[in-house]
């Protein structure tokens, strides 16, 4: 009997770490959204200050 109780204990630890588990990966992923939205809403408005200028190319360090 008293291995069943600790079978039933620890079983819902995990059961309640998965849960904490599930809700911080949609915390994380709710975030990485809402900062992608965002980020998406400002991009369009940098883009129009770069020139089409090309990048400069630097040349390889001697040794």
């Amino acid at each position: 009997m008293y291995e069943y109780e600790l079978h039933r204990v620890r079983s819902s630890e995990l059961l309640r770490a998965a849960a904490q588990e599930r809700l911080a990966r949609e915390v994380r992923r709710s975030r990485r959204t809402a900062r992608r939205e965002e980020a998406a809403l400002h991009s369009t408005a940098d883009a129009e200050t770069h020139t089409d200028r090309p990048r400069r190319h630097r040349l390889a360090r001697t040794a």
